[in-house]
Order: structure tokens, then sequence, then C-alpha cells
């Protein structure tokens, strides 16, 4: 079954479509269809990669600010 996000992709690649017809064929696909099935996956790896190193450095920015306010010993600070 083809995916109709990856065809709609490929039909308005207009005058590009050579460019990436050899793009994916010098990285090794068989078709141009595989080469955006590739590229999506990747796209959606990376943004899920980055969605957890943002939770990661929310949670150790409040452990320190509650760290911080732990620390201080006057109530001026």
């Amino acid at each position: 079954m083809q995916n109709e996000l990856i065809l709609e992709q490929i039909q308005n690649l207009r005058g590009r479509k050579p460019y990436e017809e050899k793009k994916a064929a010098k990285l090794g696909f068989a078709s141009l269809y595989e080469y955006f099935e590739d590229k999506i996956a990747k796209e959606a790896k990376a943004l899920e990669a980055d969605r957890a190193d943002k939770t990661k450095l929310k949670e150790t920015t409040k452990t320190k600010s509650v760290e911080k306010k732990r620390s201080s010993s006057c109530s001026c600070c």
C-alpha cells in the first residue's frame, strides 16, 4: 500500500523531480518513492529525539532552580 503523503510530495516536486531522482539513485534507492519514505522516517525520528531532549532539558532546569532556592540562607536572595 502506498502512502498518500509521499505520493503528494512527489507530485509537488515539479521542476525538482529530476534532481531528486538523481539524488535517490546516488544514495542507492531503487525508486523515488523509497527515497521519500526513508526521508520522512528520518524526519519523524529526528522530531521524536528533539522532543525527548526538550523534555529532558525542562526536567533538569526545574531541579536546578529548586536546588538554587534551597541553597540561599538569607531572604534577600
